[in-house]
């Protein structure tokens, strides 16, 4: 009967790779792992002695980026063969990378009004950025996704589903960077950004404990985050 060697050499579709046998059989349920799992001489071999696939070989690479690391898969970006990758999950029986190929690609805007917060002293005294809020565009659905708990829905009643999109939403701290995490931690990137200028010297009209100096500084940013 024999037993797979450690390091497996496959010819996928005339593609060639070099993985573990552990690799192939690290997913519980998955077609590999049944195929790996018994007897080497059920598997099928080529000429040279590989183990043989009939699947489309340019795109097992992503399978075996998958299963080499389920965690951090992450689709590339502008991919253009999601549809076909997706149906090589489901003939694989791999769950995983089913759900990770079929995520929304969705857009999120991420906008601040900003300032800098002056002390007594003044310029002396600045502790930089203030921010007073995080503000949160785009499809319902998706927003969920990537801030979860740390989104604030309070201002827009959930009246639709949630494929609807909203430009009300904001988050419950306002730290930047942490937004800025999340988003990449869910296989966003940033794409695009804008911003205004300060306030300059208009000081008049200001609403009560409104400080000027810190009003001259005002600005407001928007960043642009898109996942293929």
């Amino acid at each position: 009967m024999g037993e797979f060697p450690a390091v497996i050499e496959l010819n996928v579709g005339g593609t060639h790779y070099a993985t573990s046998l552990s690799t192939l059989k690290s997913n519980d349920g998955s077609l590999l792992q049944e195929w790996f799992s018994g007897s080497p001489d059920e598997v099928p071999r080529d000429s040279q002695g590989r183990f043989f696939i009939d699947r489309d070989g340019l795109l097992f690479r992503y399978v075996l980026d998958y299963l080499r690391d389920p965690a951090k898969f992450r689709m590339p970006a502008e991919f253009r063969e999601r549809d076909r990758l997706r149906k090589e999950a489901e003939y694989l029986r791999l769950d995983g990378m089913i759900e990770a190929v079929t995520k929304d690609p969705g857009c999120i805007t991420i906008g601040y009004r900003g300032s800098f917060q002056f002390g007594r002293d003044g310029l002396a005294d600045v502790k930089f950025r203030k921010i007073t809020r995080l503000l949160v565009h785009g499809r319902v659905a998706v927003c969920r996704e990537v801030f979860g708990d740390t989104l604030n829905e309070s201002r827009d009643p959930d009246h639709g589903g949630p494929d609807r999109y909203t430009a009300r939403f904001f988050l419950k701290h306002v730290f930047i960077e942490q937004a800025f995490d999340m988003l990449q931690d869910n296989g966003f990137r940033c794409v695009g950004s804008c911003g205004s200028g300060t306030a300059g010297s208009v000081t008049e009209n200001l609403k009560p404990g409104v400080d000027a100096e810190e009003n001259r500084w005002n600005h407001y940013n928007e960043f642009v985050f898109l996942r293929d």
